[in-house]
Parts: structure tokens; sequence; C-alpha cells
């Protein structure tokens, strides 16, 4: 039988979280909205809008209520979290305790890898709670959402039924969404572009053309696909929305924050300072990190990956770094190898 839902809770109301819970309230079923901080909910219930907000967007419905109390989300039968990876762990402990219902259905849509155990933002969740797991993930900038511009992303589980269902049950008429049960290449690639975005705003902002901004994206794509074959994900889903679609929309629009933490990088501006500046978390920062320990760990080749990190964390000029890369041996193009 096929799941149905009543109670949506989503988990984190930055930008993309604010996004979702308005699309998500399309059919007028009760919507939870939960942040932190009350001061936050506080504004967002009175403005209907995230904390960033979008000229000309959508405002939330009354269907969404906005708390910081766990209390209200009790008793939800699909749970989507919105959070910054680093803060994963901690808030998948709370939700372990909220009392969801009994066949509640949870989805990852963070995107990023934990720091020294390597594990996936679904892996995180599924160590604190019983019950179904999926991801959502794809090229979906919040700004264009809440504008009711179209957009695609894709839902999965490991489970073709559950994701069919959340399918269904989160589409609107300015979000169209696919189903995958390869959970692990979707994640993967959702993490790994903020990695490649970084870089293409460095490139951006040492002004090294066009040519080398679509070089270094479709040798991410190369790379991200060849980290991702590793873990055991597939080739496909790499070339899909969750792989090829975020990576060029993350590297190429100005709605990205990596990539403008990568012009400011380019500027010789500090990473730290770079996250203070932009004023929301950068997620291909910690990223970075995360990617280079499980390339190390794998034995996966991944120079791209080696070279945002000895810029990031080894303190490498980004000229050089460049240089270097552009000085390798020569190989035959490929997508697995």
């Amino acid at each position: 039988m096929e799941a149905h839902f009543n109670k949506i809770a989503i988990i984190g109301s930055g930008a993309w979280g604010t996004a979702l819970a308005l699309t998500a309230a399309q059919n007028g079923d009760p919507v939870v909205l939960w942040t932190y901080r009350e001061t936050e909910a506080a504004i967002i219930r009175e403005t209907r809008h995230s904390l960033s907000p979008v000229k000309g967007a959508m405002p939330l419905p009354a269907n969404v209520t906005v708390t910081s109390d766990w209390a209200d989300v009790a008793g939800a039968d699909l749970v989507l979290v919105v959070v910054p990876s680093v803060v994963m762990r901690s808030v998948a402990q709370s939700l372990s305790v909220a009392g969801l219902a009994e066949n509640a259905v949870v989805v990852s849509c963070s995107k990023g890898i934990e720091k020294d155990t390597n594990l996936l933002m679904s892996q995180i969740l599924g160590e604190y709670i019983t019950c179904p797991v999926g991801a959502l993930s794809g090229p979906n900038h919040a700004e264009d959402i809440v504008l009711g511009l179209p957009s695609l992303t894709l839902v999965g589980f490991s489970d073709i039924d559950l994701a069919s269902a959340v399918q269904k049950r989160l589409s609107a008429p300015f979000l169209r969404i696919y189903t995958s049960t390869d959970i692990v290449s979707m994640q993967l690639g959702g993490a790994l572009k903020n990695v490649y975005a970084l870089a293409s705003g460095i490139v951006a902002g040492l002004g090294l053309g066009d040519n080398a901004r679509a070089a270094l994206a479709t040798r991410g794509l190369a790379e991200m696909t060849r980290l991702g074959l590793a873990c055991g994900g597939r080739m496909e889903t790499f070339m899909g929305l969750s792989g090829m679609g975020d990576l060029v929309v993350t590297c190429y629009s100005e709605h990205s924050r990596n990539l403008t933490a990568g012009r400011l990088l380019a500027a010789g501006v500090p990473s730290k300072e770079c996250q203070a500046r932009i004023g929301q978390v950068v997620e291909g920062i910690p990223n970075t990190l995360s990617a280079y320990q499980l390339a190390r760990k794998l034995q996966v080749r991944t120079p791209l990956i080696d070279a945002v990190h000895d810029i990031l964390y080894n303190g490498k000029p980004a000229r050089e770094a460049l240089r270097e890369l552009m000085n390798r041996d020569l190989r035959e193009e490929s997508l697995s190898e």
C-alpha cells in the first residue's frame, strides 16, 4: 500500500528549508517549519518569508506553522531535514526523541559528507532513527523556487515505492520531482559539487576566462563520478539532476554561496572571513576537507579536490594550485578512470 502523509515537518528554516515549506504547503495540509532559535521563528511568522528574503517571493501560506519547539514536530509522518551538514548529528539526536509518527519517513535535504567518519547525511540520520531515510537533491536554488520558477529535483529511497510516495506529495506546479534508488550517488553529487563551485569561483575571480571554467566543471563531473563509483554509486545518477544538474547551477549561478566564496578566495580573503562576509553557511569549505579525506581513504585520484584543499587548508596560493593542475601529466579523457 502506498504511503500517504498528513503532517510534514521541515527541520531547518534557512532559504532552502523555507522554500521546501512553501512547496509542501501547496496542497493545504499542515506543515511545520522548525528553526533552532525562537527569535528567527518570530521573524518568519511575522514576515512569512525566509530571513534572506527574495523580492517578489511567494509568502508562506497560513497552513505553515513556524516554531522552535520540538513538541510541534511530534506526530509528523514526513520529515525533511534541511540543516547545515556540520550540525546534522546533533539534529538527528533531537529528532530521535521528537515523537514522530510510527510510520514516519525522513528525507535528508542537506548536502555534505561528515568530517572524519566520511558518512553521508542519510547515514548519520540512520544511526539515530529507525524509520526509512531517503534523500532529496538537485539543481535547486531556493531563490528560484520561492518565485515559482520551474525547477526539477530528485528524491531517492532504497524502496522505490517510498520514493514515489514522497515524489507525489512534494511535487508542485513549479517543482517537478523524479525518483531514484541510488541515494549514495545523489548525496555525493550534492556534496562534491560545492567543492567544484568554490574552484569555479576562484577561476572566475582570477579572470581566467570561460574556457577554464567550462573545463573545470567538465573535469569536476569526471572526478565526482570516479569517486562516486568507488563508493558504490551509479554513473547514470551523476549524469542527471543531482550530479551534472547541481554541478552546473552551483558553478555558474550568482545565487551560489560557494561561487561567491571562491571569488573571495581568489582575492586573498581567508576562508573564515569568506563565510562571515557571506553571512550563511558555505558548505564547500567543510565539504572540501571531507571529500579530500574520503578520496584518500578510497585511494581515488582527485586533483581538483586536492587543489582546493591545498588552497583552503595548506595556504597554497590559488594561482600556484591552478598552475600545478595545468602542468600534470597528459591523459586520455575518461569519466571513470
